[in-house]
């Protein structure tokens, strides 16, 4: 059958029947133009003009298909604006659910211009009714279609919270929507405010649940800085009925723990003081044991130097630091007192600290033969402050001081402040180990008697701050006493950074004063780390005082180490602050010094950290291209890496081009934005960009490239991430190598540390299990990337060292013995093997040739031997036994290695014949309570089937879950404590012996 269809080669004929006078005719014109439309737009777009006409006519009945027909023209045209306004005057002949580029286009741009005029509401902007009928259509369009989360975009994008709750409240998985959309609200709205009344529309919903989520709900508060609401939900809990209600308690304040800062933490225990009547708590007064004169920690860094007095203490008793004692229910007759006084000591962070400093002594798999090589191929001093550093990121809250304990001759080549990072690597190792820090460090401390040394003392003050950072309320008012008492500037700068440490985020006005007060003396070693400590105890605070006075003391004073100190605390000051913070930034930014405009850009990193702001994004790298200063560019690409840690998979992307620059600090800051931003994940592709890196021809620039690589391969297997072997490989190769440069051995010896930190079982976590920016960390990072200038600063990392734990504890809180199923093999996620040392073979002796000469010459001896021994028999049998002394002496010598040949023969053909009968690799383990589980594999974790206990939460989240004990009827069997490392007293190492009989002493 011949098609009758003709095929239209121009749109001329029909453009022009709208010259004609009868309606019906343009009508009928319009209709056809509307059809043809996306062929002929060229030629219609001539005769433009008359179809505006037509729509501009009141009396033309169909006015809205005229305007449809010109929205079309001018879409096919590129402009899109006077396409959007014909569409709008189409009304609902623009038909949303039309499947077309135009269609889509059009509705993307009434979309963005209803953002706009809506972000503008405020200025008094009236909105068109026809645009938000569109907006309104393209709502029940994603309704009718089950695209309920496109709907919540578009919600949060224009911000219609009406919008948004109805397309929560309508879906079929509304607690899954709920979920989904705090995440979104979260990572992807960038304004403080309206963030804030996003999540209190949360808050309402969670509430509003027929089994309300009160987890969530509390994380949604913490963001809110809501203190009061999330003690009154921790309350109505306890005082539910039922022991799953006063588990989720504990459980919710075990994440608020996890998630907020000590000065959020403190105002929801004083709003639980004032909903509840609150136990005396028992306080322990902390005196300093410096005069005891017991040597308490690994390593005696004496005022002589003496490295070998070494003495010892008595092993703790284990279950006061794992939290068990203040676990135990009080005596108390009230129930719901005891429950609240166990909420207080969750939220006062004893429990957890005491938690993971357990899981990570009793999982230690540091390689001490990885430090013991380092240690012997480095010579200098700057290799020798690195491996120390490196040591106590490996031991990182494992109480282990091995290493420093059979290494002492060589610690005690640590002088001046190479002793003082030394001293304050011991804060590192006992990280958590807060109930006997002021005895492990006793040796180290301050002394009311005598001069001391300086050094010792002054990281004695900062290791006890880094044993209690973020948690120091026990320990404050002594460091602050130290602080004061203080004899030279070098004990002040340890006071300063241990009291910063301790009193972090706290904002308490006196131990601003106080560090005020130092800098205010003007001392550049003294005044750095003042600046730092004042950044540290204001974090996040915004206050005015303190901007004020940190940035007018920074444009006076003179010393650069103040000003870099201060440089890093006016940032911490505006932490998560985002747009808050554009004023100070914009003025720092100005300023001519270029230490202040670093401090601008370690600004935008603090306030807008995790933010994926597009607009701190474009002026880090408008800077790291156009400042003057090499310094400015490293830390504005060095931000990149602070701004994007919640979106890692972009950051390789944007700093690719940067990674290749001309200038070297351009590339070292694109080196640690990569490890910053991609920690802990294995990226593929930043690993692709620091590899080239590695082999740079400017030494930093490779130190940063190795540091980097360690960043993100923590904790990553070769199951996981096959580059890491290479890596280990890289990072031992460059420490051997005796012709490469410091530099870059200084970044392969860290790097190590970094690799195999806190015994194989931490990795670094910038946020929190729950989603939550991690303030230490973020902050611990920070600080960490200033060992540039100062290699004690290295010791911040351990702030962002977090435990990679599955810990279950019953109501009790204590550990419970189970089981979780792991549906890996076992060597996905195994611990890497450690290094064999390498034996010496023995060289088996060559026989001598013998020559003919040599035999006569024998021969003749012989004879005379033989002559003697005849003169004399007496010495007969001596010289026989010493001839035969000396031929059996050569024979077990030659035998030696054959009996060794011989027994390894058939070890090998036994080895030969396990490996054909070793059974394959199961697809699963069982993991013990308290189970290493890291991060990729908590997605393959679940509870066995018929286990005793089931959790109060999901156990793919990991960290500390709340186990409720179906046979509670049962006797309970519960994991032992074990013990912290350390020294122990001479008066404990061994049993009494008993005394004497009794006896009668007769004098003759």
């Amino acid at each position: 059958m011949v098609s009758s269809v003709m095929n239209i080669t121009s749109a001329a004929g029909i453009i022009s029947l709208l010259d004609e006078n009868q309606t019906e005719l343009r009508v009928f014109a319009l209709k056809k133009l509307d059809s043809i439309v996306n062929e002929f737009w060229p030629e219609i777009s001539e005769a433009i003009e008359k179809i505006e006409v037509l729509y501009e006519d009141q009396a033309f009945p169909q006015r809205r298909l005229a305007a449809l027909v010109a929205s079309k023209v001018y879409y096919h045209l590129g402009s899109f604006e006077d396409s959007l306004t014909y569409a709008l005057g189409a009304s609902d002949l623009f038909d949303v659910n039309t499947p077309s580029e135009y269609v889509e286009t059009t509705i993307s741009k009434s979309i963005d211009h209803y953002t706009k005029l809506r972000l503008d509401d405020e200025t008094g902007s009236s909105i068109d009714p026809r645009l938000e009928d569109i907006v309104n259509r393209m709502f029940l369009r994603c309704f009718t279609d089950n695209q309920y989360r496109q709907a919540v975009g578009i919600a949060l994008e224009t911000r219609r919270m009406d919008m948004f709750e109805k397309a929560i409240l309508t879906s079929d998985d509304v607690p899954g929507m709920l979920v989904y959309s705090s995440k979104v609200a979260m990572t992807l709205v960038p304004n403080r405010t309206f963030r804030d009344e996003v999540l209190r529309t949360l808050v309402k919903l969670y509430k509003n649940l027929q089994t309300p989520d009160y987890v969530n709900m509390c994380q949604c508060l913490i963001f809110l800085d809501d203190a009061q609401s999330v003690a009154d939900v921790l309350i109505r809990l306890v005082k539910g009925s039922g022991q799953e209600s006063t588990l989720m308690a504990y459980q919710i304040a075990f994440d608020l723990y996890d998630s907020a800062t000590q000065q959020f933490l403190t105002r929801v225990l004083q709003a639980l003081k004032a909903l509840a009547p609150a136990p005396k708590a028992e306080k322990e007064e902390t005196k300093p044991a410096a005069e005891s004169g017991k040597a308490d920690a690994a390593v005696e860094l004496s005022k002589e130097g003496d490295a070998d007095a070494v003495k010892k203490e008595a092993p703790e008793k284990a279950a006061e630091q794992s939290g068990a004692s203040s676990a135990q229910p009080p005596a108390v007759g009230d129930e719901h007192t005891a429950q609240v006084e166990k909420l207080t000591t969750i939220l006062g962070g004893e429990i957890t600290i005491g938690l993971h400093l357990q899981f990570l002594i009793r999982s230690n798999h540091t390689d001490l033969l990885i430090l013991k090589q380092t240690k012997d191929a480095v010579r200098n001093s700057v290799c020798h402050t690195a491996t120390v550093i490196a040591n106590c990121l490996m031991h990182c809250g494992t109480t282990s001081d091995q290493f420093l304990r059979d290494n002492l001759d060589w610690l005690a080549r640590a002088t001046n402040w190479a002793k003082f990072t030394a001293t304050a690597s011991l804060g590192v190792i006992h990280k958590g180990h807060e109930k006997e820090a002021l005895h492990l460090m006793s040796s180290y401390l301050p002394k009311e008697s005598g001069p001391g040394s300086g050094y010792t003392e002054g990281g004695g003050l900062y290791a006890l701050g880094l044993i209690h950072a973020n948690h120091g309320a026990a320990i404050i008012d002594y460091l602050l006493t130290q602080l004061k008492d203080a004899s030279n500037e070098i004990i002040r700068h340890g006071g300063c950074l241990g009291v910063g440490l301790a009193a972090m985020s706290t904002h308490r006005q006196d131990v601003y004063e106080q560090l005020k007060f130092t800098l205010y003396q003007d001392d550049a070693v003294a005044g750095e780390a003042a600046g730092i400590a004042m950044g540290l105890v204001m974090l996040g605070s915004k206050s005015a005082t303190a901007l004020e006075d940190m940035v007018a003391y920074a444009q006076e004073t003179q010393h650069e180490k103040i000003l870099r100190g201060l440089a890093i605390g006016i940032a911490m000051v505006m932490f998560g602050r985002m747009e808050e913070a554009d004023a100070l930034i914009e003025n720092l930014c100005r300023d001519k010094d270029p230490l202040l405009r670093r401090s601008a850009m370690h600004t935008i990193a603090m306030a807008y950290c995790g933010s994926g702001s597009n607009k701190a994004i474009r002026r880090l790298l408008h800077v790291a291209v156009s400042d003057v200063n090499d310094d400015v560019r490293r830390a504005a690409v060095e931000a990149l890496g602070f701004i994007l840690f919640r979106t890692p998979e972009q950051c390789p992307s944007v700093v690719s081009l940067l990674s290749e620059s001309y200038n070297p600090n351009v590339r070292y800051g694109s080196a640690m934005a990569l490890g910053i931003s991609c920690a802990g994940t294995g990226n593929k592709e930043a690993l692709a960009l620091l590899e080239p890196m590695t082999n740079d021809p400017v030494n930093y620039v490779r130190q940063g490239a190795l540091v980097a690589s360690a960043l993100i391969l923590i904790q990553q297997t070769e199951a996981t991430c096959p580059k890491v072997k290479d890596f280990r490989q890289l990072y031992h190769k460059v420490v051997s190598d005796k012709h490469d440069d410091v530099m870059a051995k200084f970044g392969a010896i860290i790097a190590q540390g970094v690799l195999d930190a806190g015994g194989r079982n931490v990795t670094i976590g910038l946020l929190s299990r729950t989603g939550h920016t991690n303030l230490a960390a973020v902050v611990g990072m920070l600080v960490f990337t200033q060992f540039w200038y100062w290699f004690p600063l290295a010791h911040f990392l351990s702030l962002a060292l977090i435990p990679t734990c599955l810990v279950g504890l019953n109501g009790e809180l204590k550990m419970p013995r189970f089981s979780v199923r792991s549906a890996a093999k076992p060597s996905t996620f195994a611990y890497p093997p450690p290094l064999e040392e390498k034996k010496e073979r023995e060289r088996e002796k060559v026989t001598t040739a013998v020559l003919s000469i040599t035999a006569k010459a024998k021969r003749k001896e012989a004879d005379k031997k033989e002559q003697k021994e005849q003169a004399a028999p007496e010495s007969m049998e001596l010289g026989e036994d010493n001839k035969a002394k000396e031929d059996t002496k050569p024979a077990e010598e030659h035998a030696a290695p054959a009996g060794t040949e011989s027994e390894s023969e058939p070890k090998k053909e036994g080895d030969d014949a396990a490996a054909k009968e070793k059974k394959p690799e199961p697809n699963f383990e069982m993991l013990s309570n308290p189970a290493r589980v890291m991060k990729p594999q908590l997605k393959v974790i679940q509870m066995p089937e018929g286990c005793r206990y089931r959790p109060i939460k999901d156990v793919t989240i990991g960290g500390i879950i709340m186990m409720l004990d179906t046979k509670s009827e049962d006797a309970e069997e519960l994991v032992e404590p074990v013990s912290a490392g350390g020294p122990t007293a001479e008066s404990d190492e061994g049993e009494e012996p008993e005394p004497p009989e009794p006896f009668e002493y007769v004098d003759e």
